[in-house]
């Protein structure tokens, strides 16, 4: 074997050695990535998850902005090679922990919705009078308040529990409005490696503000605060009036 034939067959083994170190690298890095994603989203491969959808508020039907949520949790399970089970609000009648949970919608158009703040985030109210008025579907979170500005500045909380160390976590996307909730999904699926990295595989729950929806959809997002000690401290009830005896 001359010395020309050799140093070509040294750099075709040696093209060989770099292409499989560089795809047993990448392999290495992506099912890195996919095990830290499926642990943050309690979805490991081939599990079982739980999507709850609310009513359209006003209507026997699901509003098209909670279809596109829906959707987008959709897919983020699939990435995961998980799978999703839909099932309406009024139907859901099981715990939680045994299966990741995504709930969606408020509390005035998801019975399980209501149900889960009452028990994981007793510090949260949401004000679901039927009657128009200012604070109709506005938010309290411990002592601060937080009001809809239909199309311009809408809120919506984004939540990850658990009720253990074992327990899968359940998502809260509880919106001031429909749009609001797809705009939390959308964010967990965008950022769901940052959330992962700050909040480790432990609850928490997030305010969201929606940006000017009438212009730009679900896709400007504020994150306002992490009201996650706020959201789990049970707000005091109010003082009873004193009634003094005349006599």
């Amino acid at each position: 074997m001359t010395d020309d034939v050799r140093n070509i067959v040294l750099g075709v083994i040696a093209a060989g050695l770099s292409a499989s170190l560089g795809w047993l690298t990448r392999t290495y890095l992506w099912r890195r990535k996919l095990r830290r994603k499926q642990a943050f989203l309690g979805l490991p491969t081939n599990s079982e998850s739980l999507l709850v959808v609310n009513r359209e508020v006003g209507g026997d039907g699901v509003h098209r902005f909670d279809v596109f949520a829906l959707l987008e949790l959709a897919a983020v399970v699939k990435d995961c090679g998980a799978h999703a089970q839909i099932l309406s609000h009024d139907v859901a009648r099981q715990g939680f922990g045994e299966r990741t949970e995504f709930c969606v919608g408020g509390p005035a158009s998801n019975r399980r919705m209501a149900a889960h703040l009452h028990s994981l985030l007793p510090g949260v109210r949401v004000n679901t009078d039927v009657e128009p008025g200012p604070d109709r579907g506005g938010f309290q979170i411990g002592s601060e308040r937080y009001r809809i500005e239909p199309g311009v500045a809408e809120y919506v909380l984004l939540a990850r529990l658990t009720a253990g160390q074992d327990a899968r976590p359940v998502f809260l996307f509880c919106g001031q409005r429909a749009i609001t909730n797809q705009a939390a999904t959308r964010y967990l699926a965008r950022n769901h490696e940052k959330l992962a990295r700050k909040h480790g595989n432990g609850s928490f729950c997030l305010l969201l503000k929606v940006v000017n929806s009438e212009a730009y959809g679900p896709d400007v997002v504020e994150v306002i605060a992490d009201v996650t000690r706020a959201a789990q401290t049970p707000i005091p009830a109010a003082p009873r009036p004193s009634h003094r005896a005349v006599g």
